[in-house]
């Protein structure tokens, strides 16, 4: 194995395990916890991430990448653009709802990483996504057409918020019908 294979591996490692870890809170996690999970020194975590925040940036990363791969996997067979939107707009929801994606992602990743940090890598994968189901619903003649970049940037907004909303109440499920409702009325709001 080459020295870039090695460290290419051990970057996956420290991913993997601090996945795990960071599932217990960011702040319950330390430099030394990750280490000892990833039966690495304290010195080569800082060698691959520059301490605990940045590993849990890669690790938010990774969850973002993962979301948005099954959203377009989801919807990549949906021929019809309108359902293919709301289809996306379930499994987002599916997804968000999943405790290690509602911990990390929407209750921690914000907290951890600042808000704006954290928009821009949201907004890394599920804005061009966003637009181009928006783009093909309009040439489908689902819905009008409008300016794509401002109306994805507020519904991912929207998807973004109900997904924090549903992980800071108590009982998300019975939450979640309520949510659904609303995101699909807004995006009946754009029919023709």
């Amino acid at each position: 194995m080459s020295n870039a294979e090695h460290s290419e591996a051990t970057r996956a490692t420290l991913v993997n395990v601090a996945r795990r870890e960071f599932f217990r809170g960011f702040a319950e996690v330390s430099t030394e916890d990750l280490a000892r999970a990833a039966k690495l020194t304290r010195g080569a975590l800082y060698h691959h991430y520059h301490g605990k925040l940045e590993l849990f940036a890669a690790v938010v990363e990774a969850l973002m990448q993962e979301m948005h791969l099954a959203i377009a996997q989801a919807t990549r067979t949906v021929q019809d653009p309108w359902k293919a939107l709301h289809r996306g707009m379930q499994v987002f929801l599916d997804l968000s709802e999943r405790p290690e994606m509602r911990i990390i992602l929407f209750v921690d990743g914000p907290a951890a990483l600042g808000w704006l940090r954290w928009r821009e890598m949201d907004a890394k994968y599920g804005l061009g996504l966003l637009q181009g189901a928006l783009e093909a619903a309009m040439d489908s003649g689902s819905i009008k057409r409008r300016p794509v970049k401002p109306l994805a940037h507020l519904l991912l907004g929207a998807l973004t918020e109900a997904a924090m909303l549903l992980g800071q109440v108590d009982a998300p499920g019975e939450w979640r019908e309520n949510v659904e409702e609303s995101l699909a009325a807004m995006l009946d709001g754009l029919r023709i």
